[in-house]
């Protein structure tokens, strides 16, 4: 009985350490430690949920301060890749004023649109299954927010982009944008310009918010003092 035993005990043993080297230790290992830090499927998600939900508060909240993006300097808005020759021309015609005073109102405007993110965010959050919680939980350091990411960038930017316009309109950004595009058509033999300032403040708005919930991402998953519940440790603390 045992000569029949062995090879199939040997057999089952090779299988498993193959699957474990093509599987990089990742899921495997990942399970693993989760079985034996006693997680539940619940546990997992309930957990990757309150990350999630607590990254992108914060992050919502952070970037709606004033200078939540004008004193980010990763997440700045500057002036889109086409008008930088604008930029650059008129800040030699002596109009740096004017330049800097358009680049405040795109960043003040990304900051009156960021808090509408919230109430999105968490409505994508409560729709995550069990399924998709324990490959986030497996994945790399943000793979929360590339799910989130995915699951709400055609909803935020329906969201943000009359947000923004209004913001723009409110903080008279798009006066400031029209002044300095009617100025640098007013010089000679340039190619004349009007690009959509709603649409690139729109864009990089929602850029700056999924690096802040990263951010908050990584912090969770790597540093025990965000880990502020015992279902946070309990999770990432494995």
């Amino acid at each position: 009985m045992f000569k029949v035993i062995l090879p199939v005990v040997a057999l089952f043993v090779i299988s498993f350490s193959s699957v474990a080297q093509s599987d990089g230790g990742g899921l495997l290992s990942g399970v693993t430690g989760a079985l034996k830090g006693g997680l539940s499927s619940d546990d997992i998600s309930k957990g990757l949920k309150e990350a999630l939900s607590k990254g992108a508060t914060t992050a919502a909240k952070q970037l709606s301060a004033t200078d939540g993006y004008f004193g980010n300097p990763t997440v700045k808005i500057l002036m889109p890749p086409e008008a930088q020759k604008i930029e650059k021309k008129l800040r030699g015609l002596g109009m740096g004023k004017q330049v800097d005073e358009a680049i405040l109102s795109m960043n003040r405007a990304a900051e009156n649109a960021a808090q509408s993110a919230t109430p999105i965010f968490i409505d994508a959050i409560k729709d995550m299954s069990i399924t998709d919680a324990a490959g986030i939980l497996q994945g790399n350091d943000t793979a929360a927010t590339s799910y989130l990411k995915g699951k709400t960038t055609p909803k935020l930017t329906e969201a943000f982009k009359p947000v923004i316009q209004t913001s723009l309109d409110k903080v008279d950004a798009t006066s400031k944008w029209a002044t300095i595009i009617d100025l640098y058509n007013q010089i000679p033999f340039v190619k004349k310009m009007n690009p959509d300032l709603a649409a690139y403040v729109t864009d990089r708005a929602l850029y700056g918010m999924f690096v802040q919930v990263a951010q908050q991402e990584k912090l969770i998953r790597k540093d025990p003092l965000a880990q502020t519940t015992s279902l946070l440790k309990k999770v990432f603390g494995q």
